[in-house]
């Protein structure tokens, strides 16, 4: 914050401390975990595979072709924990997963941002009950809790497909 009121005027630094910020990611842990109950889950997948520093950069699409099976996975083990999954993939990670859906589990290819498809995906299947989305996107978090979905952080499914 000091770098900006270095390089700034001081009326212009008050109003970027008053500038309304989305609500924080919520990245959900411990006993505050169960109270996260989607009927849809819908997941960045750009989001969720860059939040750990694995080496996804370089190969995108084995990134999410591992997302995905973690995602499967983790459904197949337990069936009731989402009755829907959307997994939005954008740029090379779409060659990693074919778009269609697997039992519970749809992948969806963004044809530009990932952004834009998310919404229009929380849009839709908010019609049908509860949404939660996956990022730690600020912005995309406020879009979509703008329309009424939840948001957790990567680390909140990252540590479910870790446990099983």
């Amino acid at each position: 914050m000091s770098m900006i009121r270095d390089t700034v005027s001081p009326h212009l630094t008050r109003s970027l401390l008053s500038v309304d910020l989305p609500p924080p990611v919520v990245d959900w842990c411990g006993e505050q975990a169960d109270r996260v109950n989607a009927q849809v889950l819908v997941v960045d997948g750009a989001n969720v595979v860059g939040s750990r520093p694995d080496g996804w950069w370089r190969d995108r699409p084995g990134a999410a072709a591992r997302l995905h099976g973690q995602l499967q996975q983790y459904l197949d083990e337990e069936p009731q924990r989402a009755s829907r999954v959307i997994l939005v993939l954008e740029g090379r990670a779409r060659a990693g997963v074919p778009e269609g859906v697997t039992g519970s589990l749809e992948v969806v290819h963004a044809p530009g941002e990932g952004d834009d498809t998310i919404v229009d995906e929380v849009r839709l299947a908010l019609t049908g009950g509860t949404v939660v989305v996956v990022t730690a996107d600020r912005g995309l978090a406020a879009r979509v809790q703008h329309l009424g979905a939840t948001v957790v952080g990567p680390g909140w499914l990252l540590d479910r497909l870790a446990s099983g």
